[in-house]
């Protein structure tokens, strides 16, 4: 299979053409989902983008590797007839219904962007890590509006304390600070998102990481200090150094849907100190002998037990059956 140069910009490497192989041998053409709006796609293809339709209820995710085949009476149009199995996917709760919202797939990192205004809400932190980390992507804290933050160095020290393990940047979008250090990390064919709240300046960096000024970027209202979403689809681009990067919109609710494995990497500290406990099942509340009742912020233990919650078997059968309904709808 001779691969354009096209896709290997896109992110194309061995692993994909491997993969891609029996669809290749069926007639199909090779993409990657770059925009996803709604109800329609946006595909990068040999020849540049095309836009692609989907089976309903079955539209792909931002950074989907995709088979298409030309659509039945429409010039132009390409139809989603095949995906790849994803190497990573980074996963919600809908906030409108409960079952899980993909929101990108196939990434190596995730620029979890907080805003140091005044300062960063570190419980939010936790849970986003938790979703990176259970996702297989990953994770780098970049704070951002540094001019707004008070003490810089008791910020990076309390982000530090709850992100252990996870390199922390400071960045601006505006005057450059920091993009350089993302951009590394994103180069090499690697896929790199952006996830936040809205207004921590999310496409303002994804503009200074891709050096085009190609997505809308708004102030925050000055009476709460809350974003406004400029970012109402997900874009993915290009940036210098052969790397891409996807923007998203602006989580106002982070619900997470399953981090039972992120969690653990997420709170690592918890785990460590938990050997020390008497009883190996400690929920760290009023056991005897817990090792970690008292040793950390009781808001850090809290947040854990919340995601940590063991779910009614119903609900988890319930979550497998979507989960693998995903995985078999994705794979035709």
């Amino acid at each position: 299979m001779i691969v354009p140069e096209a896709l290997f910009r896109l992110g194309w490497n061995d692993r994909w053409s491997a993969l891609f192989a029996p669809h290749h041998d069926a007639g199909l053409v090779p993409g990657r989902v770059v925009r996803v709006d709604r109800d329609r796609v946006i595909v990068g293809v040999e020849v540049g983008e095309v836009t692609a339709l989907a089976r309903p209820g079955e539209l792909p995710a931002i950074g989907d590797w995709v088979g298409l085949a030309p659509a039945d009476g429409s010039v132009g149009v390409m139809t989603v007839v095949a995906a790849l199995p994803r190497a990573s996917a980074l996963v919600r709760e809908d906030p409108a219904r409960p079952a899980p919202q993909v929101l990108a797939v196939n990434v190596d990192v995730a620029f979890v962007v907080a805003a140091l205004d005044p300062s960063v809400n570190l419980r939010r932190l936790e849970r986003t890590l938790a979703m990176v980390w259970e996702s297989g992507a990953q994770p780098v804290v970049v704070l951002t509006k540094p001019d707004r933050c008070p003490d810089l160095a008791a910020e990076l020290g309390a982000v530090g304390a709850v992100a252990p393990g996870v390199d922390v940047l400071v960045a601006n979008g505006l005057t450059g600070e920091g993009v350089e250090a993302m951009r590394a990390r994103a180069s090499g064919g690697r896929t790199a998102v952006l996830v936040g709240p809205s207004g921590a300046g999310k496409s303002t960096l994804t503009n200074a990481l891709s050096g085009v000024d190609s997505l809308a970027t708004g102030a925050v209202r000055e009476g709460d200090r809350k974003g406004r979403h400029t970012t109402s689809a997900r874009y993915l681009v290009t940036i210098p150094g052969g790397g891409l990067v996807i923007d998203t919109p602006g989580l106002r609710e982070l619900a997470v849907w399953d981090v039972s494995e992120g969690a653990g990497a997420a709170f690592v500290d918890i785990e460590e100190l938990a050997e020390g406990c008497r009883f190996r099942d400690c929920r760290h509340d009023a056991e005897p002998g817990c090792a970690v009742r008292g040793r950390l912020a009781p808001d850090r233990l809290r947040n854990w037990r919340q995601l940590t919650e063991p779910v009614d078997p119903a609900e988890a059968r319930r979550r497998a059956r979507i989960i693998e309904k995903s995985l078999r709808r994705m794979s035709r």
